[in-house]
């Protein structure tokens, strides 16, 4: 599987996580079908944590509502790891419970920033996703 993010919408993850770091960065990416991403809806991380993030329910909520609204529909969600790896965590694996949607991760920890997205079903990783 292929996934296309417009550069808009890296460049806004991008800067929202650096803005945030050293804390996790997170929100919703949206797009008119689930094979584009067109549009990062942010969110904050309600932990404020460097380790782990958590969703305001009501951010999620108006995220939905925006997306609907507009057309769109949730092709994921995103959060930073500041100085980590852009892999799943076993954290973030046992929390994926949509298998519907990827889950993406933006490392900062080396010199490039570095962007992936995985589909996760079932406790385990099932697919590393081509971004382009």
């Amino acid at each position: 599987m292929e996934l296309t993010i417009t550069d808009e919408a890296y460049q806004s993850v991008l800067a929202q996580a650096q803005n945030d770091a050293p804390v996790e960065s997170c929100g919703y990416l949206l797009g008119p079908d689930r094979q584009t991403v067109t549009m990062n809806y942010p969110m904050r991380n309600i932990d404020h944590s460097e380790e782990h993030f958590s969703f305001d329910p009501r951010e999620q909520f108006a995220a939905v509502k925006y997306a609907r609204q507009n057309g769109l529909v949730i092709v994921g969600n995103w959060h930073s790891h500041p100085a980590s790896p852009s892999r799943p965590s076993a954290e973030d694996i046992r929390l994926a419970f949509d298998p519907n949607i990827l889950y993406f991760i933006l490392s900062l920890a080396g010199e490039q920033p570095v962007f992936n997205a995985f589909a996760i079903a079932d406790g385990e990783v099932k697919e590393k996703v081509n971004l382009r």
